[in-house]
């Protein structure tokens, strides 16, 4: 059994993650896990610990929100033989999510005993890596007003965000490059996704998958925002990919660009501008999963 290196994120979900730790200290005593635990001073102080420990023949596992998993799973794709484990402790959760792991940071545990190391792909965007969704558009200034929203909104954060956003939202061009293929069209967002879920369990690509070495790219051309708000609620079941002016490719790599300046944002944090060109990263790393 190899020890556990506890990577704790104080910033994220208001403190989340430090009032959850003497709950999630005490059940690894009760599993018998060994284990260390360090806060994490910012996204590349939590990369560096991870990177350390792995070289240790540590599990990092990160007590986070779904930036600091990302920015992790990143750092060790290039270490030999390492493997992430989840505890999720930030407003999203959607990575946890995706594999199907308790949202009871103290119920995830038992994984972290008796999960199953399993590979996952990653996605890129340049020079940084992602595991959940990139998006832009619309996503950004919605992604922007979340991350500056008061903490105790909690999940509804990104509701809120959504809302701000469409109260001031102007229009876009954009122009998508996919399997040969280029789409221009006048329109409000584009997700890449390598996970199914952002947004604290929307539900924005129902057929991605984690092992298929692909991204599922999802884009919504003009429409009301009367009709922007009824797709929303679909969101949340997956039902709004059936509808009028959505489209969904799958792709190992996609370039998206627009008529105006937009920053894309990927598992909550910004990592990069337009044009952008994001790609799958197949099997990067292995991840505790779920028996």
């Amino acid at each position: 059994m190899r020890s556990l290196a506890l990577l704790v994120n104080p910033h994220a979900a208001g403190g989340r993650p430090l009032r959850l730790l003497p709950r999630v200290e005490a059940r690894l005593r009760e599993l018998g896990l060994p284990f260390s635990v360090q806060r994490t001073q910012s996204l590349l102080h939590g990369c560096e610990l991870a990177r350390e420990a792995a070289g240790r023949g540590e599990v990092p596992v990160t007590l986070s929100g779904d930036g600091l998993i990302g920015a992790v799973a990143g750092a060790l794709r290039d270490v030999p033989d390492a493997v992430l484990g989840v505890l999720p402790g930030g407003r999203g959760n959607d990575f946890a999510r995706m594999i199907g792991l308790p949202l009871d940071a103290v119920a995830a545990c038992d994984v972290l005993a008796h999960g199953r190391a399993a590979p996952v792909d990653l996605g890129a965007a340049g020079e940084r890596t992602f595991l959940g969704v990139a998006s832009l558009g619309f996503d950004s200034e919605a992604n922007r007003i979340a991350n500056e929203a008061p903490p105790q909104l909690g999940r509804l954060v990104y509701v809120y965000g959504a809302l701000r956003a469409l109260a001031a939202w102007e229009g876009a061009r954009f122009t998508v490059d996919v399997n040969g293929e280029r789409a221009e069209f006048a329109g409000w967002s584009v997700v890449v996704a390598n996970s199914g879920f952002y947004g604290g369990g929307m539900r924005v690509a129902p057929q991605a998958r984690l092992d298929d070495g692909a991204l599922d790219v999802v884009w919504l051309a003009e429409c009301s925002r009367a009709g922007l708000l009824r797709l929303l609620a679909k969101v949340f079941r997956g039902t709004h990919v059936d509808a009028p002016g959505v489209s969904v490719r799958r792709a190992a790599e996609v370039t998206v660009s627009a008529d105006r300046p937009f920053t894309v944002y990927a598992d909550g944090d910004p990592v990069g501008t337009l044009p952008i060109t994001l790609r799958a990263v197949p099997a990067a790393l292995k991840v505790l999963l779920p028996a």
